[in-house]
């Protein structure tokens, strides 16, 4: 019986206001181009520092900003978010099954969690695995390796489900199924190139993928 592991952005919620916002206060806030919400949704998924400095230019300004992203995010933006409309059927028909289920992701585990229960997705998960303010394990490479010794989990029968190429590259790299999905962030090419195993558009298809 395969074992799930889930994405948080872009997979069970919808996080692009608090994300986007977080990142142009922290742009504003040293004086720099300030994207709309629409041009930064290309950050809503990979690790948010290597985002930061693509849009500021340099580490060190990469390093203020973020330190400047988490200033608002921690208070503000974390709850600019909605889970995806459905999501909690979805999880309740693959609870059912009695699989096991985790949320892996590069958001820092004290964020991460707390989203999860603020929107009611903790009774589902065993456990929320993300990485840590310092940066280890912003990489889903690390983290989804770090998480299967964790869990004692058995790659080979383990799925992970996310929306970006770092899903999938940190599933493929570690043994996993990789399952894209196309309601988040990702483009089916992205996924595609990534070596994702299975696309899905909606999230009820995963149903099929995951309980078979």
């Amino acid at each position: 019986m395969a074992t799930i592991f889930f994405d948080l952005d872009g997979t069970l919620t919808d996080p692009k206001p608090g994300i986007t916002r977080s990142i142009q206060y922290a742009l504003e806030r040293l004086s720099l181009a300030v994207p709309s919400e629409d041009e930064l949704t290309w950050c809503i998924g990979p690790p948010l520092h290597a985002s930061l400095q693509k849009l500021t230019g340099s580490a060190e300004l990469a390093d203020q900003a973020l330190l400047l992203y988490r200033e608002r995010f921690s208070d503000v933006g974390l709850f600019e978010n909605e889970a995806y409309g459905g999501i909690t059927d979805t999880l309740s028909s693959l609870a059912a099954t009695r699989r096991r289920m985790f949320v892996a992701t590069s958001k820092p585990a004290v964020y991460a969690t707390r989203i999860v229960e603020h929107f009611g997705l903790k009774p589902y998960f065993e456990r929320v695995y993300g990485s840590e303010l310092d940066g280890t394990r912003v990489d889903k490479r690390d983290l989804l390796r770090y998480v299967l010794d964790e869990a004692k989990v058995d790659p080979s029968s383990a799925i992970m489900i996310g929306d970006r190429s770092h899903d999938v590259i940190g599933a493929r790299t570690n043994g996993m199924t990789a399952i894209g999905v196309l309601y988040g962030y990702g483009s089916e090419a992205e996924l595609r190139d990534a070596g994702a195993h299975h696309i899905c558009a909606t999230h009820p298809e995963l149903l099929g993928h995951c309980v078979a």
